[in-house]
């Protein structure tokens, strides 16, 4: 697979509990993403955060979080990128979580597997 050198950058941010049919949401994501043909995904497990609830979510020793923030981003073409986010939104919508959705413009530079 080859990608664009104009490309864009999908993030989405949830909290580690968010669940989808007992499957941690940030992986039935990526295994959607996986299964549509998306070029790639990482999930970032995140130390400290809050969002639109206000509610802080930390990572400190004394009072560990259960719900770590999650990032899970992913690059592809514009199209296949539009495409996923009205999939993960309904995923999202189904699971009942909050999340944040964003999407920006990012340059390719190297995108090779290893040999």
């Amino acid at each position: 697979m080859k990608l664009e050198r104009n490309s864009k950058l999908l993030r989405i941010f949830l909290g580690e509990l968010d669940k989808l049919h007992g499957t941690p949401l940030y992986e039935a994501l990526v295994l959607e993403a996986k299964k549509q043909g998306v070029a790639g995904a990482t999930v970032l497990r995140g130390i400290l955060s809050y969002g639109a609830s206000s509610r802080i979510h930390s990572a400190k020793l004394l009072d560990l979080s259960l719900d770590l923030p999650v990032t899970i981003e992913i690059v592809d073409e514009q199209d296949k990128i539009e495409a996923f986010v009205d999939v993960a939104n309904a995923m999202i919508e189904e699971a009942g979580c909050g999340a944040l959705i964003t999407i920006e413009a990012v340059e390719v530079i190297h995108y090779k597997p290893k040999k």
